[in-house]
């Protein structure tokens, strides 16, 4: 995928370094000072770490930063902010976010136009290790993901990192169909998919739930290919992009996931959808370049 050069999005907020988590003691500022120290001793007694961990545990704080002698300081509204080593804003991997993200603004502000509609920008944060959004606390282990609640997507970068090298997933149109399909969730909002889901899941049982979840993650692999063929239209894919994408969407399916993770696979479980069924949408979305052809909730998936 050809992307350096181009137009990078101003709609990103880098807050690696700074994860933000609940604080039970209230307001007021409040740091703990852990480790050597400035009287130079040899860390903490057994009880000290017995003290720690407890914290940790009340806080959602990993022990292992404090234990390493890192800081957590408590803000005046209440919040603990872990201070970690900071990522350059400016480093290749915010560049290729940037582009990307501004690639789809381009797309579906096109497609939306064309509609009669006007399309908004989500934002997209990144984030390490933890995070706090309109959904909730989430941590990286969650994955890359959209929240409704304030129109942003929510990427660890070091995402990219486990799906090249424990998925088998590498590539950078990789790397991008995972922003493209968290962008899908955006236009989902948008068009008032997600709003719909989300006051229909109030009246189904977890197992409807889930094949509902299916379709609506289907259709934002949908949008995604849409997306990617309008890219490709414009002449910035190479030979093999295409491939990259479907082999991520194939390692990413729940049924591969689950085999991997636990040897057998539960298919009432499932919602994000099977290998096969995600590797099919997104591709019928890049043959199509058409978000009609991507109406997931009618028929088999």
């Amino acid at each position: 995928m050809e992307w350096k050069g181009r137009r990078q999005s101003d709609n990103v907020e880098d807050q690696r370094g700074a994860s933000m988590g609940g604080s039970p003691f209230g307001r007021g500022g409040m740091r703990i000072p852990i480790g050597g120290g400035r009287r130079g001793g040899g860390g903490l007694s057994i009880g000290g770490i017995v003290v720690v961990l407890i914290i940790c545990w009340i806080t959602g704080i990993n022990p292992l930063t404090l234990l390493s002698g890192g800081d957590v300081s408590f803000d005046g509204d209440g919040g603990s902010q872990q201070t970690q080593q900071s990522t350059p804003a400016n480093d290749e991997m915010t560049a290729f976010v940037r582009t990307v993200l501004a690639d789809t603004e381009d797309t579906w502000s096109e497609i939306f136009k064309a509609a009669g509609q006007s399309y908004q920008d989500p934002t997209l944060v990144l984030f390490s290790g933890q995070v706090r959004s309109a959904c909730g606390f989430a941590s990286s282990a969650s994955g890359p993901f959209y929240c409704p609640g304030d129109r942003k997507l929510y990427l660890d970068t070091t995402f990219f990192n486990e799906l090249s090298q424990r998925f088998g997933a590498s590539g950078d149109f990789a790397e991008a169909y995972v922003i493209a399909h968290e962008v899908g969730h955006h236009v989902q909002n948008l068009i008032g998919v997600l709003p719909k889901f989300n006051q229909m899941r109030q009246r189904m049982s977890e197992t409807e739930a889930n094949q509902m979840s299916v379709r609506v993650e289907l259709q934002a692999d949908c949008f995604a290919g849409v997306w990617g063929k309008r890219t490709d239209q414009k002449g910035f894919l190479s030979q093999g992009d295409l491939e990259e994408a479907l082999n991520a969407a194939q390692q990413i399916g729940d049924d591969t996931l689950q085999k991997r993770t636990q040897g057998y696979v539960v298919p009432e479980s499932f919602n994000h959808g099977t290998s096969a069924q995600r590797m099919r949408w997104f591709k019928r979305g890049f043959e199509s370049g058409n978000m009609n052809a991507c109406d997931t909730f009618s028929g088999d998936v």
